[in-house]
C-alpha cells in the first residue's frame, strides 16, 4: 500500500541540510555577523517556516540555500546535492532542478504574459516550448489564475501576483520550494490566501522553507524554526514531524 503524500514513510530523504553555516558581511563601522554556525536539517515534504526579529539572519540563511549568495563556513545540501562550493554554472544547474524560489515583491517579467512567465524556467532548463506551455497552463489551472494566461502581470491583483510568483517557481518541479516573506506585500486577506496556497501545496508533497517575521502566517506551515542573532535557537519538530494529511491537496512535486 503506498503512503499518502506527505506521510512520515515519504519523508525519509532529506531536502535540505546545513551545517556550521557562518556568513559574515563588511559594514562601515563593524563587520556584521549575519550567521553564527547554522545547523538545520528538514526532510522531505515539510513545510518550515522560519521567524525571528528584523537582521536575525533569516533571509540572509535563505539567500545562501538558494545560491544567491555565498557562505563563508559550512556545507548546504539541497536534494542530495551540495551548493556550496559550487561553480556559477553547476549553482544554475541546481536552481533550475532543485529550488523554486519566491520573493516578497513578486519579480514578475512585465514584458511577458502570465503564461510565458510560468513557462520561462522550463524553457530555459531545455523543455520544449510546447510542454513548458503545457505544464504552465496546468499551474495557472490549479493556482486558479487560467482564466489570467494572456494577461499582463501589472494588470492583476497582488495576491494573483504572488500565485503567478509561486506557479513560475513550481514550473521545474523543484524539491526544495523557498519563499521570501512571500505574504508581506499583501493585505491580510490576500496573506491568508497565500498561506493557504502552501499549505495545499504541502499537503501535496511539495517541500516548503519560508521566511516570515508574522506569527499568524508562520502557524500555518508544519514546523517553526527560530533564529536569533544569526543562530537557530528553537527547531521544534525537527526530529519526528507530524504526518499531515493529503485531502485536499495541489499536486506540486509529490514525494515517492
Amino acid at each position: 500500500m503506498t503512503d499518502a503524500p506527505g506521510s512520515l514513510a515519504d519523508r525519509a530523504s532529506t531536502a535540505l541540510e546545513t551545517r556550521g553555516l557562518r556568513k559574515t558581511f563588511e559594514a562601515e563601522n563593524a563587520p556584521v555577523r549575519a550567521l553564527r554556525g547554522v545547523d538545520l536539517t528538514v526532510p522531505e515534504g515539510q513545510f518550515v517556516a522560519i521567524m525571528g526579529p528584523s537582521g536575525c539572519g533569516k533571509s540572509t540563511l535563505l539567500n545562501l540555500v538558494a545560491g544567491l549568495d555565498v557562505a563563508d563556513e559550512g556545507t548546504i545540501t539541497v536534494g542530495g546535492e551540495q551548493v556550496t562550493g559550487c561553480s556559477e554554472d553547476d549553482l544554475s544547474r541546481l536552481r533550475r532542478h532543485h529550488i523554486g524560489i519566491v520573493f516578497q515583491f513578486f519579480n514578475l517579467l512585465e514584458g511577458m504574459t502570465v503564461l510565458e512567465n510560468v513557462a520561462l524556467p522550463a524553457v530555459i532548463a531545455g523543455r520544449k516550448r510546447g510542454s513548458a506551455e503545457s505544464r504552465a497552463r496546468d499551474l495557472l489551472d490549479l493556482l486558479g489564475i487560467a482564466d489570467k494566461a494572456t494577461a499582463a502581470p501589472g494588470t492583476l491583483s497582488g495576491g494573483q501576483r504572488q500565485r503567478l510568483a509561486i506557479a513560475r517557481a513550481l514550473a521545474n518541479e523543484p524539491t526544495l520550494l523557498l519563499a521570501d516573506e512571500p505574504t508581506g506585500a499583501l493585505d491580510t486577506d490576500g496573506g491568508h490566501e497565500i498561506i493557504e496556497l502552501l499549505s495545499r501545496l504541502h499537503a501535496g508533497g511539495q517541500t516548503i522553507v519560508m521566511v516570515t517575521h508574522n506569527a499568524e502566517i508562520a502557524a500555518g506551515a508544519e514546523r517553526v524554526v527560530r533564529m536569533r542573532d544569526g543562530r537557530v535557537v528553537d527547531s521544534a519538530g525537527e526530529q519526528q514531524p507530524d504526518p499531515v494529511s493529503g485531502a485536499g491537496a495541489i499536486p506540486g512535486r509529490v514525494v515517492q
